[in-house]
């Protein structure tokens, strides 16, 4: 193996471990979102954790954000529940980062 191949090598494992941390903290953000949510929503316990179980599920629709985006804004438009469009991606923004700090504090 020459060392331009294990470079590469390194670089495609580099590649797929922060693919697989970009997943996990975009999980844990949805459930972070959901849970948001819920509050908002006037959910907890039970409810709520039901509620962030459907944002995860509401990810997997489609490829990108717009799928979880588009669940919470209908609930709050169906609940008449007071957020705009900005502060619900402020939220979804700040929330990621949260999740990525978790993560790298090992909680």
């Amino acid at each position: 193996m020459t060392t331009f191949d294990k470079r590469e090598e390194g670089f495609e494992r580099k590649f797929a471990l922060d693919e697989e941390m970009r997943f996990k903290a975009v999980a844990r953000r949805n459930k972070l979102l959901g849970l948001w949510a819920a509050e908002k929503l006037g959910l907890s316990g039970a409810a709520a954790e039901a509620y962030a179980k459907a944002v995860i599920e509401a990810d997997l629709q489609a490829a990108g954000e717009e799928d979880i985006f588009a669940k919470i804004r209908g609930d709050f438009d169906a609940k008449k529940v007071t957020q705009s469009d900005h502060q619900i991606r402020r939220t979804m923004d700040e929330l990621l980062q949260k999740a990525v700090a978790q993560m790298k504090a090992g909680t």
